[in-house]
């Protein structure tokens, strides 16, 4: 058994590490680990935060060797907060928003593409190499640091590492591999909300049963740097027992301070334009990622009004050719609110736009960059009782800072309740960036028995495409039926068997395999056959296979039935199964995504 129970937080903008030490006299005592890393050239310091971004050196600053640590004499990649500075002076080097790469469905996410604008000469990584990354390096400062100390290497601790809520069962696998690949094998998946709820029972261990009642129910409102996350809560009572369970979870929405970002900066270059200076497309780069930083500054320092912004000229001085600007705290509030935390109606719909046929290479960002109208949208669609909002909110993420954020939502939040009982609730945690990870690690504490678990099991219903008998129609492709495998609100650890159905599977030739999955249909059950699913189901990836069999001749079509086992870790896994055969076929989730899942 492991001496220390981890938590990581592997974030869009930060990686943080959180650990108990089952041996100590004060169990429960959650401590955040310090990061060595570079914070400038020869200078190493130790971080609670590790900035999740990553700096490819270039020849001459390798050979200078002032970017190197004590585990890493090459200093190639540099991760951190040395790296999120130089990055933003040189964008073409720095992978930022790893996370939100390793969930785009429309790319291979195994092919190295990042940085996007990085010239011929920089080595690029895949999502998954830049994710394993940030655990690498975590792994190898804790074992050169308490490792050392007390002879317990990460690798062979109890590892709890966070993920969006409305991560899919792709992007688990995806992250599942990058800590593999960082050597990370004991490893289980834990939704970021239900990490930032832990955190605050954590840090209300003696008082939380006099803040939340039997029947409340509690929107996590998680808004990061790459996602927004909404999660349902409810507190329970059965024979006297309080629970918890978690009812809900939204779509999956890359918007978070990623896009604010990107909108302050679109708005300190029109300043400029209008005073004469156009910036090119590599001076925007560097002014994002320089607004980003002047944005953190404001939001975390109530006392400050403006924040400087430098931008690299064209020229080669190294004086005369820079750009200096401001940001205001007047533009940051009125932007961020009007853009992002707009009053609507709790009947109002997130807008979209008409896609054009071609687009640069990108993420997917949604079309409508208010996060009050897409909580509109997930309490409508929720399926809580009818009508009902939440009667307490918990903020997490780095948006949520800012106190002029969290008091515009909730009025608006506020607004929605009409004749229902007023009164809010603001449940707060003490560090907004530090929450998950302790929370992370606190429900390694819950899972040995010692706390209270969230129940309610996964967060979708998970289906598999099977192809209808009926005849070929000229002009028409194949009807493809949704056979549920996995309802939603299966518990981790439990294997199911599609009741009373066998299929045809054709053996030792390609075919494809479709998968989908649905959040918002909660009463279907393993062997439902849907045939009219696309407006409730979506399609999560396509998996082309060949079951290969050595004892039955290629291109035959033997019965099968399916099987679906929901592991302890927080992945699914499907099986194909022919008693006839004595065969046992596992299907694995496609990585390499380019079409439209």
């Amino acid at each position: 058994m492991s001496r220390f129970l981890i938590g990581i937080d592997l974030g869009t903008t930060n990686t943080v590490l959180s650990y108990l030490d089952t041996e100590q006299e004060t169990s429960g005592d959650i401590k955040v680990f310090p990061v060595p890393q570079v914070i400038a050239p020869g200078e190493v310091a130790e971080r609670d935060l590790l900035p999740s971004f990553i700096y490819i050196t270039t020849e001459h600053e390798k050979k200078a060797g002032g970017l190197n640590l004590p585990w890493d004499p090459f200093g190639e990649r540099v991760v951190g907060e040395y790296a999120r500075r130089r990055g933003a002076e040189v964008p073409g080097r720095l992978v930022a928003s790893a996370k939100s790469w390793l969930c785009h469905k429309g790319i291979d996410r195994t092919a190295p593409i990042l940085p996007i604008e990085a010239p011929d000469d920089v080595q690029k990584l895949s999502p998954i190499a830049a994710s394993a990354t940030f655990l690498r390096h975590l792994k190898a400062a804790w074992n050169h640091t308490l490792g050392k100390e007390t002879g317990q290497m990460l690798e062979d601790q109890e590892i709890f590492l966070t993920i969006p809520a409305s991560f899919d069962a792709v992007a688990r696998e995806l992250t599942l591999q990058a800590a593999r690949s960082a050597g990370l094998e004991n490893v289980t998946l834990l939704e970021e909300p239900q990490a930032a709820f832990y955190a605050w029972l954590y840090a209300n261990q003696e008082s939380w049963k006099d803040i939340i009642k039997p029947g409340d129910l509690v929107l996590v409102c998680d808004v990061g740097g790459g996602t927004t996350d909404f999660s349902l809560i409810r507190v329970t009572s059965e024979n006297g027992e309080l629970g918890l369970k978690r009812l809900a979870v939204g779509d999956h929405l890359l918007l978070g301070g990623d896009n604010m970002d990107l909108a302050l900066a679109y708005h300190i270059s029109e300043e400029l334009k209008q005073k004469g200076t156009r910036l090119d497309r590599m001076q925007f780069q560097v002014l994002i990622h320089a607004t980003r930083l002047a944005k953190e500054q404001l939001l975390s320092d109530d006392s400050l009004e403006k924040a400087s912004v430098v931008i690299p000229g064209r020229g080669t001085g190294l004086v005369g050719g820079i750009i200096k600007t401001e940001l205001s705290r007047e533009s940051v509030d009125r932007i961020l609110v009007q853009g992002f935390f707009p009053q609507c109606s709790k009947d109002e719909m997130p807008a979209r736009r008409p896609k054009t046929g071609l687009q640069e290479l990108g993420l997917p960002y949604v079309d409508d960059t208010a996060v009050t109208r897409h909580l509109a949208a997930f309490l409508a669609t929720s399926h809580s009782s009818e009508g009902e909002m939440p009667g307490a909110i918990l903020f997490n993420g780095g948006v949520f800072k800012s106190n002029l954020l969290r008091t515009r939502l909730l009025e608006v939040v506020e607004s929605w309740k009409g004749g229902q009982e007023t009164g809010l609730k603001e449940l707060t945690n003490p560090d907004m960036d530090l929450s998950v990870s302790l929370g992370a690690a606190y429900f390694g504490l819950v899972s040995k028995g010692e706390g209270l678990k969230i129940r309610g099991g996964i967060a979708r219903s998970y289906y598999i495409g099977i192809e209808s008998s009926r005849p070929a129609v000229p002009g028409l492709p194949p009807e493809i039926k949704a056979l549920c495998i996995v309802p939603q609100g299966t518990e981790e650890g439990k294997s199911i068997e599609v009741p009373g159905k066998t299929f045809g599977l054709i053996v030792g030739q390609p075919v494809e395999f479709l998968f989908l999955a649905s959040r918002t249909r909660q009463d279907d059950q393993p062997g439902d056959i849907i045939d009219e699913w696309e407006d409730s189901i979506e399609q999560v990836s396509k998996v082309e296979a060949s079951m290969e069999s050595t004892e039955i001749e290629p291109g035959s079509m033997i019965p099968v039935q399916i099987e679906a086992q929901l592991t302890e870790i927080g992945t699914l896994a499907l099986y194909l199964v022919s008693r006839e055969h004595n065969q046992r076929f596992k299907l694995e989730f496609n990585v390499r995504e380019t079409g439209q899942a």
